[in-house]
């Protein structure tokens, strides 16, 4: 399903319109545009905090006020962060009823802020706090202020609604994502390598099922080669804006095409 020296733009808004049931797989690259920095690479956040010394679960339970070094500045610059192209184009492509849903690995929640309905959220949500103890839970804006500590009423530390290493993935959103993957046609793999388990199986199940893989991505990643189908370079909001335009009425691509056309 490669196109051969085809436009990978135009053959891959034709297999979303004929297909019409996408499903998006997202990470932090979509949303590096709206100023949330990556975890990965010299500028990311692993480059900051060493995420086994700041981002597990054994960390956060042994010294809760280190890690909320580094969760007090995800949920300021989270909470800063407005959705950018890349997001309103998924959006705009579920109101064509071309996308179903998106499956993210991101906790900011700027896909629900861009308009998008069927949101997975495989790894939580900053929104909310909930306390390791009790499991009470409240809103992070009712808890939470710049260089504090949040605590529950039973004066437990709070953490963030979001999987930690050592964590598992909440098994609904575990099992909708899988459903999701296996029944779609197409599934845009958006800002990720998807290399972090059990998110790496999402794309195998998705590829094993029958769906085409359209990666967009700036640089290949070990999806390329494995399981990609197309490979869109670029970033998510030019590439978006692109196939929302060959997408669009009158173009041959577009869903009220004609068949044949």
């Amino acid at each position: 399903m490669r196109p051969d020296g085809g436009d990978p733009i135009r053959e891959a808004a034709r297999l979303l319109a004929e297909r019409r049931n996408a499903v998006a797989l997202t990470g932090a690259g979509i949303s590096v545009e709206s100023g949330i920095p990556s975890f990965r690479g010299s500028q990311g956040m692993w480059g900051k905090y060493d995420p086994m010394e700041y981002a597990t679960l054994h960390a956060f339970m042994q010294s809760p006020r280190k890690v909320w070094e580094m969760l007090s500045e995800m949920v300021s610059v989270c909470g800063f962060a407005a959705p950018n192209a890349a997001h309103a184009g998924l959006s705009a492509l579920e109101k064509m009823g071309v996308l179903r849903a998106v499956i993210t690995q991101n906790v900011d929640g700027l896909h629900q802020a861009a308009g998008s309905h069927r949101v997975i959220e495989y790894h939580g949500n900053l929104d909310e706090l909930i306390c390791v103890y009790c499991w009470k839970r409240y809103p992070t804006r009712d808890r939470w202020t710049p260089g504090a500590v949040p605590r529950c009423d039973c004066g437990e530390t709070l953490k963030p609604n979001v999987v930690l290493f050592g964590e598992p993935i909440p098994w609904l959103a575990q099992e909708q994502a899988e459903e999701e993957a296996s029944a779609c046609g197409v599934l845009l793999v958006i800002g990720t390598s998807a290399q972090v388990s059990p998110a790496c199986d999402i794309p195998r199940i998705a590829k094993e099922s029958g769906a085409a893989i359209i990666e967009i991505n700036p640089e290949p990643t070990s999806l390329t080669e494995s399981v990609t189908d197309i490979h869109l370079r670029g970033s998510a909001s030019e590439i978006l804006r692109l196939l929302l335009k060959e997408l669009s009425p009158g173009n041959d691509a577009s869903p009220s095409a004609p068949p044949g056309r």
